[in-house]
């Protein structure tokens, strides 16, 4: 779901030591390191990319140097190097006295065999290694470089000192300005006054004459029904015009905003402004609250410290209603750790875009970030990353965390008490957080802290205890690597107290639901990547198969996990829900394994998000074949909806790129029930081949009816940050609003391509328009502070001698340089073509002053 087919391994490869070239220059004699002397500060590690085509294949060579940049010599022996890297090194070859081996998941270690002499100042060795695939940005790049001296075997320092040197290829197709600018060539300029008045886009919307003039002396006046939605409207007005407003459930003269209750359909609204009052009308809360997220969507931008005294918002009739029951946002907390700000934030800005369900992924292989009262260790072990063999105390840094434990945001985790609050918040906001526990794989974490528990209750001799949480298999002897490169990662399922962990987790779960009276309908219990091997050489898993007649393999172990759930679940009025894994089952066909949708399980009510659609992979219809065979299909897809996928293909954009590149066209783009018709590349970013959905399952009305809606996903794996996170969240999650809630447009529906494209244009063009001159400057002045979304590049070409520059999303000024220097705020601006020759450097800026990606070309 994260980080599929990231390595490119064969199943049958297990990573491991590898060097292809060591080059060492120095010249001092050895001599054996007793205790640390060395300065680590004085460590300068650079990392550089040598090809992406190494034995004419999808391989990457790479070349580590360490440099001696201090005053002592640095000795030769000694010292083990760690650093994470999550791709998989290839195990073919290991020359000289210099190893790197593969440890667990994306750490790895490196160190001299004895055969070298000692550094002197100023000198290096150089390591050369092949990685599977190709490394195309930044992020892909070995990070979180530490020392541990053989004399402090149980004590990392950090290596400060290291570079990932700008990526230079250009066999792998970059994106180019001149691409970035016929991307762009299309979209038109429109005028703010003739943009859509709310966003997301309404059902119906309408002008009519006139304006409200809002100030501190408007009285709200509600229904009782709807006393939160007016708190919460007089706290918004507040952060505006500096003032709350006044709230009344009685009749009452002068102008107004009345909260009234009418028979409409669920999360239905009608807003209506006229010069006199404004009316907001729906049969519940919700409607309600989206009719004032509409009403502050059609309000003028205000910014600045100054608080205006009156605000002028047009009078206007809309009459609006979502298209999907599910409007969903997934953010992974466990793989890098968001603080609690950081999360109400995002809570606040779904809300202002009405989303309404948040699933937050608590449990991974690298983190456990809730608090089980019950279970200490779950935060203890599981929520802390540093420098570890073992794995007793916490678990290994991964991630570039390095290698002191407690650091966030690799560490960390929301107490009992901060998750009250967060469900508190999110409920008031019409927001249902789905808690995401998973389960069997993906469970290193917590498996790791209750073999901590183990140990603590068998020291004390208590063996009932030790074993009351255990979840694996102390004499398993599986052999099997997940995609993530872990080997120790999947709960054993034979054994009854992994039921009576989750148990005692999901009732801890729901305590914290009800005491913040928050609803909770489903548990999502992960149940992805279970990778191959496992459970194969468990004893107690074959006694099971031996005993229970309704299990003839370990693959069969599968279902009788999640029948056991399910039941568990049921018995607590909730459904279950999970990863498409949960609806497939694992047959044979051709001789080969093959997956299909699980029968057995199709009227059990399970919600499947849905994400391996990757075009190209030959899984392009498997959303619609679950919801055609009976499955609920969150549609999850990785073709448009995974969030940390890089905008672009681009070696300074961060973010993955397994599954494709998902720049803000993507979700925009997204046809929920036909996205074969918008889809235009594959995961490798080349031109769809036009043969490709022939033959692939289309959704049938039957299957359109068991489509919840759509999800947006945010896994962590290169989040370090919280503006790391915005960046790559926004503008995107525009996109995703817009498609989650708006009716159906008439591009997607259009059977004439020529008029589908002219359609498509026209929309997209107010779409960017929209983004870049009402919303986005509405997250620069957001009260929790500005929103660090991304400023897109520039896009240009030179053109019979002139060069011509646009943009995707207009609204940002265009500033440019011919010294070489990088525009600033302060450079000139570009408003026509220049016809001067030489090098051009040009950026767009944000009216608070924020830039994007430079670019450069030269007009010969």
């Amino acid at each position: 779901m994260s980080q599929k087919q990231q390595n490119n391994c064969p199943k049958h490869t297990t990573p491991g030591a590898i060097i292809l070239i060591l080059m060492l220059m120095f010249s001092a004699p050895v001599f054996a390191q007793e205790n640390k002397t060395f300065d680590e500060n004085d460590l300068h590690i650079n990392w550089r990319l040598v090809t992406n085509h190494f034995d004419n294949q999808d391989q990457s060579q790479a070349i580590l140097s360490i440099t001696n940049q201090g005053k002592e010599v640095f000795p030769s022996t000694g010292w083990t190097i760690f650093f994470s890297y999550g791709r998989g090194i290839l195990p073919d070859q290991t020359n000289g006295p210099f190893l790197v081996s593969h440890l667990n998941g994306d750490n790895y270690q490196c160190r001299t065999t004895g055969r070298i002499k000692d550094l002197n100042p100023g000198d290096s060795l150089w390591l050369s290694f092949v990685s599977y695939g190709q490394i195309l940005n930044y992020t892909a790049a070995p990070n979180g470089f530490y020392i541990v001296w053989d004399s402090q075997p149980d004590k990392g320092f950090s290596i400060r000192n290291y570079t990932a040197l700008p990526i230079r290829d250009t066999t792998v197709g970059f994106v180019s300005p001149a691409d970035t600018y016929r991307k762009n060539r299309f979209i038109k300029d429109i005028h703010p006054e003739k943009l859509p008045l709310v966003f997301p886009t309404a059902v119906s919307e309408s002008r009519a004459s006139g304006e409200f003039l809002l100030d501190a002396d408007v009285l709200i006046v509600t229904d009782p029904l709807f006393a939160p939605e007016a708190d919460l409207l007089s706290e918004t007005f507040h952060t505006i015009i500096g003032k709350p407003l006044k709230i009344s459930q009685d009749s009452v003269m002068g102008k107004t905003i009345s909260l009234k209750k009418i028979v409409l359909s669920e999360e239905a609204y009608k807003l209506d402004v006229q010069p006199d009052q404004i009316v907001i009308s729906a049969s519940e809360g919700a409607g309600i609250f989206y009719g004032i997220q509409s009403l502050r969507s059609a309000m003028p931008l205000t910014s600045g410290d100054k608080k205006p005294k009156q605000i002028r918002i047009p009078a206007m009739l809309i009459d609006d209603a979502p298209r999907f029951v599910h409007r969903g946002f997934m953010l992974d907390i466990a793989r890098n750790f968001q603080p609690k700000a950081e999360l109400l934030k995002v809570i606040d800005l779904m809300a202002m875009y009405k989303l309404n369900r948040l699933q937050l992924h608590f449990s991974d292989d690298e983190g456990w970030r809730i608090e089980i009262p019950a279970l200490p260790e779950l935060t203890e072990v599981g929520g802390r990353r540093g420098f570890t063999t073992d794995s007793h105390e916490f678990l290994p840094s991964s991630y570039g965390a390095g290698p002191e434990p407690g650091q966030k945001p690799a560490s960390g985790f929301y107490t009992r008490n901060d998750f009250i609050e967060i469900l508190k918040y999110a409920t008031a906001r019409h927001i249902m957080i789905i808690p995401e526990i998973e389960s069997p794989g993906h469970s290193r974490a917590a498996i790791k802290a209750m073999d901590n528990r183990y140990r603590h209750f068998m020291e004390l001799g208590d063996k009932t205890e030790a074993e009351r949480y255990l979840l694996r298999d102390l004499n398993d002897q599986s052999i099997h690597s997940s995609a993530q490169q872990w080997t120790d990662n999947v709960m054993c399922v034979a054994l009854p107290s992994t039921y009576h962990f989750l148990e005692t987790v999901i009732d801890a779960l729901r305590a914290m639901y009800l005491e913040a009276q928050a609803p909770l309908t489903t548990i999502h219990l992960g149940g992805d990547e279970v990778p191959e091997g496992t459970w194969e050489k468990s004893p107690l898993c074959n006694q099971l198969i031996a005993k229970n007649q309704e299990i003839n393999s370990t693959d069969d172990l599968w279902y009788y996990y999640f029948d056991k759930m399910d039941e568990m679940l049921k018995q607590r009025h909730l459904t279950l829900s999970g990863w498409e894994e949960i609806a497939m089952r694992k047959t044979i066909l051709n001789g080969a394994k093959h997956f299909i949708p699980n029968p057995g399980f199709a009227d059990r009510g399970f919600r499947a998000n849905v994400w391996n659609n990757g075009i190209g992979w030959g899984s392009e219809d498997l959303p619609y074949r679950l919801a055609n065979a009976g499955y609920q299909v969150v549609l999850s897809c990785v073709s448009h909806l995974y969030f940390d996928l890089a905008y672009e293909k681009s070696p300074d954009e961060p973010g993955l790129y397994w599954g494709g590149f998902n720049d803000l066209n993507k979700p925009f783009d997204f046809i929920p029930f036909d996205y074969y018709k918008n889809t235009t590349e594959n995961t490798d970013g080349n031109p769809v081949d036009s043969t490709l959905f022939i033959g692939r399952d289309r959704l049938t009305d039957y299957g359109k009816s068991n489509i919840l809606g759509i999800q947006g996903q945010l896994w962590a794996e290169n989040i370090r940050s919280t503006a790391t996170l915005e960046y790559l969240l926004f503008p995107k999650m525009l996109a995703l609003a817009e498609r989650a809630w708006a009716p159906d447009p008439s591009w997607a529906g259009e059977k004439n391509h020529g008029k589908q494209q002219s359609l498509y244009q026209d929309a997209w063009s107010v779409f960017v328009n929209t983004v870049g001159r009402k919303e986005l400057p509405r997250l620069s002045d957001y009260p929790g502070g500005a929103v660090l979304y991304r400023i897109p590049p520039v896009g240009a070409i030179i053109q019979d001698g002139t060069l011509i520059a646009n943009i995707q999303i207009p609204g940002f000024d265009i500033r440019y340089t011919t010294d070489g220097t990088a525009p600033t705020i302060k450079s000139k601006m570009y408003s026509k073509p220049l016809t001067e020759k030489g090098k051009f450097t040009l950026c767009a800026f944000s009216k608070d002053g924020r830039k994007g990606r430079i670019i450069s070309l030269i007009n010969p």
